[in-house]
């Protein structure tokens, strides 16, 4: 993957038309880039995140953030009252205790 501005692209190889293909999968709003090398590719990724940062100032339109680090999360009302309670027994937030446990398990798959 790629990583421009906070912004990801995903890249995929077309064998029909010989060329890679990529888009930003971290935004609503769509951005796509293509090259047929490495360098091309890493280029139009750049200009692509470049042109929609320039088109979203010149139309006064805020570019959305890929990450903003608010997420909502619905879980069991059971699950909620036990993470609750085992956040206030450890001192800290339930935020905390949740960002936690996220971190957690993304360290125990990257392994």
């Amino acid at each position: 993957m790629m990583n421009y501005h906070g912004y990801i692209g995903h890249v995929e190889y077309d064998d029909e038309q010989h060329i890679f293909t990529g888009s930003v999968i971290n935004t609503r709003d769509v951005i796509t880039f293509q090259g047929e090398t490495v360098q091309e590719l890493e280029k139009a990724f750049r200009d692509s995140v470049d042109d929609y940062l320039a088109w979203c100032r010149e139309d006064g339109v805020e570019p959305e953030k890929p990450y903003s680090g608010r997420f909502n999360v619905r879980v069991d009302p059971a699950v909620h009252q036990r993470a609750a309670i085992a956040a206030k027994k450890q001192g800290i937030s339930l935020n905390r205790l949740v960002e936690q446990s996220i971190e957690y398990e993304l360290a125990r798959h990257q392994a």
